[in-house]
C-alpha cells in the first residue's frame, strides 16, 4: 500500500486568456488529501473552485505546477493512461447528476466498471450492492425520469462510489436538493468514509457540509486559505 497522499497538487495555477485579458483564475494553490481525508472547499461564486476541482481530477490542465495521484504525477501522461489512473483512483459527483436518460440506475451505475473492462455480470451485481448500500434496493430497474432529485444524487454517490476509488470530488454534491435530502446525503457520506475509508474533496456552499467535513478551506482572489469553524 502507497503511503503517498492520495490526492496532491503543488503551486497550481490557472489563467484563461479572454481577447486582451489574461484572467488568473488559481494562484501557487497547494492541497494534500489523505486517505480518509474529508476536506470542504468554499469560495464566491466565480473564485475557481469548480476549476480547481476539474485540475485535480485531470479534467483540465493547469498553466502551471503539479496533480500528483497515489504520488504518481499526471503530467504527460496520455490521455488513455489518464484515463486508466482517474478511473481507478478517482470518484465524481457534480450538482447535476449526469445520469444517461436512456439506461437504468443499475446500467448507469455499472458503467465505469464496464468502462475499465469488467465483465457485463460482475459491474450489475456490484452496482446493486452499492445502490442497495445508497438505499436505492427499490429501483433499481427505474430509469432516471423516474427517480426523485435526493434519489438521483444518490445513484451519482453510487456511481462515483461503485469502482472503490480512494477519493471521490464533488462539487456542490446538495446544491440541488431540499434540507431533508441533503441531511442524508451528509449522513451516507459520513457513513461511507468511515466504511471505505473513502478521502472526500467537496467543493460547497452549504456551511453545514463544510462544517461536517472537518478541514475547511476556502478559495479567495485565487489563493487557498484554511478558514476557521463556520457558523
Amino acid at each position: 500500500m502507497s503511503n503517498s497522499p492520495v490526492l496532491a497538487c503543488k503551486n497550481l495555477d490557472k489563467r484563461f486568456n479572454q481577447g486582451d485579458l489574461d484572467v488568473e483564475v488559481l494562484h501557487k494553490v497547494s492541497l494534500t488529501v489523505d486517505a480518509g481525508q474529508r476536506i470542504a472547499i468554499m469560495g464566491s461564486s466565480g473564485s475557481g473552485k469548480s476549476t480547481l476541482l476539474h485540475l485535480l481530477g485531470g479534467l483540465d490542465i493547469p498553466s502551471g505546477g503539479q496533480v500528483m495521484l497515489d504520488g504518481m504525477s499526471i503530467e504527460g501522461l496520455s490521455q488513455r493512461q489518464l484515463g486508466s489512473l482517474r478511473n481507478r483512483m478517482l470518484g465524481f459527483v457534480y450538482q447535476f447528476h449526469h445520469l444517461l436518460g436512456e439506461f437504468t440506475i443499475v446500467e448507469n451505475v455499472a458503467m465505469p466498471l464496464l468502462i475499465r473492462g469488467d465483465k457485463v455480470s460482475a459491474a450489475k451485481a456490484s452496482a446493486e450492492d452499492i445502490l442497495i448500500r445508497v438505499g436505492l434496493k427499490e429501483r433499481l430497474r427505474h430509469k432516471p425520469g423516474e427517480l426523485s432529485g435526493g434519489e438521483k444524487q444518490r445513484a451519482a454517490i453510487a456511481r462515483a462510489l461503485v469502482t472503490r476509488p480512494k477519493c471521490v470530488l464533488a462539487d456542490e454534491p446538495t446544491g440541488n436538493l431540499d434540507s431533508k435530502t441533503a441531511e442524508n446525503i451528509f449522513h451516507l457520506i459520513d457513513e461511507l468514509n468511515q466504511e471505505y475509508r473513502t478521502s472526500f474533496l467537496v467543493v460547497t456552499h452549504d456551511v453545514s457540509l463544510a462544517n461536517r467535513m472537518g478541514t475547511v478551506w476556502h478559495l479567495q482572489d485565487g489563493r487557498l486559505l484554511e478558514s476557521p469553524p463556520l457558523d
